[in-house]
């Protein structure tokens, strides 16, 4: 008979979750750089803030990257991950409902879309943490 040898990595989920993360914010943080002239027009907010906006998410997405490449997962830098996500979250339904940032319908409509994927990510995040203790 095989002995059969089976090992768990409680990180993984939350391994996964992180670096899903930094994939679909980096993809988002070059959109924004490498297409900031065609989405004002289309988002509505001028090429400076896309610009601002994809900048910011690719090294947001390098810091979630090598969070999750980690040899071991850091609990703190977890949990600063997933309120940052919130904040996004929330932060981007506040710019569609108080109009600040002059979104297009479609902008509108893309901001609340990203504002559930990334209120998405959070979740899982912490599902993924919490399943460490």
């Amino acid at each position: 008979m095989t002995d059969l040898t089976v090992t768990t990595d409680r990180t993984r989920f939350l391994r996964l979750a992180l670096g899903l993360d930094a994939v679909v914010t980096g993809v988002n943080g070059l959109g924004y750089l490498a297409g900031a002239a065609l989405l004002s027009d289309l988002l509505g907010p001028g090429t400076a803030p896309l610009r601002g906006i994809g900048a910011f998410l690719l090294v947001y997405a390098l810091g979630v990257g090598l969070l999750a490449a980690r040899k071991e997962v850091n609990p703190a830098a977890t949990m600063a991950v997933i309120v940052l996500n919130t904040a996004w979250a929330i932060g981007s339904v506040l710019a569609v409902v108080t109009g600040l940032i002059g979104f297009t319908t479609i902008g509108a409509l893309w901001a609340v879309a990203q504002a559930l994927v990334v209120g998405l990510f959070a979740a899982v995040q912490l599902v993924g943490l919490r399943r460490l203790r």
